[in-house]
């Protein structure tokens, strides 16, 4: 007796006119992989012109994967597309600013409300720890890197794989405002001082003060850099 052969659903058979597009968006991705982190780390500065040309020659891309790339990066806020101009790194706006750290009140003061002092928060002692170690070579975007690492371990504490997902686009955001801010030295060194502090009274158990002092501590940067902005972004 003959057994059946199962055939595939219709369904999934037409997927197969697409599967010419897994190189291709395989390849998209990792472009803008690569250009993400050089802008993330300051390579490619705020409002520099990505030149596609040279980009392309770099990573041996097409155009047509670097701009599929683009659109990836556009969709993340960190590229915007001028027409007849090309590609740039995107300056975050005054509101942007306002809206990233309104996120950031929300997140962080319900982690920091929520957090158990007999918890041992092993990753805002080594964002600490990396902060002090930039700060004393002098590295200061170093430093700023490390303050997103601390207040990000600290959105964490809310446990939720959505909320970290929600908020990767808040820091990515920021590191594109510190980019923007004219003098690192100035802008990240006080509050270095600030985040120990906010870290022992949370650890001391006096979670109260320290949502008090988080709270504090991002409407002063908040201020901070909604006020160098109106002299650095024209």
């Amino acid at each position: 007796m003959t057994t059946p052969v199962d055939r595939p659903d219709p369904v999934y058979t037409a997927l197969s006119e697409h599967k010419g597009l897994l190189a291709r968006s395989s390849r998209s991705s990792q472009t803008a992989d690569i250009v993400r982190a050089s802008i993330l780390d300051g390579s490619l500065r705020p409002g520099q012109r990505l030149s596609e040309p040279d980009i392309c020659a770099a990573l041996g891309v097409s155009r047509n994967t670097l701009r599929e790339a683009f659109r990836s990066l556009i969709e993340e806020r960190l590229v915007n597309h001028e027409l007849n101009r090309g590609a740039f790194v995107r300056i975050p706006t005054s509101d942007d600013v306002a809206e990233l750290y309104q996120c950031r009140r929300v997140v962080e003061g319900a982690a920091v409300r929520g957090f158990d002092s007999d918890q041992e928060p092993i990753e805002l002692a080594a964002a600490l720890a990396r902060a002090d170690a930039c700060a004393a070579e002098q590295d200061w975007t170093g430093v700023g890197t490390a303050d997103i690492d601390f207040h990000k371990a600290i959105a964490a504490l809310n446990r939720s794989r959505r909320l970290d997902q929600m908020m990767a686009s808040v820091w990515n955001e920021l590191r594109l405002v510190f980019h923007v801010m004219a003098d690192p030295l100035t802008f990240h060194e006080p509050y270095l001082a600030r985040n120990h502090e906010i870290y022992q009274a949370m650890t001391g158990g006096q979670v109260a003060a320290a949502e008090q002092m988080l709270a504090d501590y991002l409407t002063d940067a908040e201020s901070h850099i909604r006020g160098a902005y109106t002299h650095i972004v024209a």
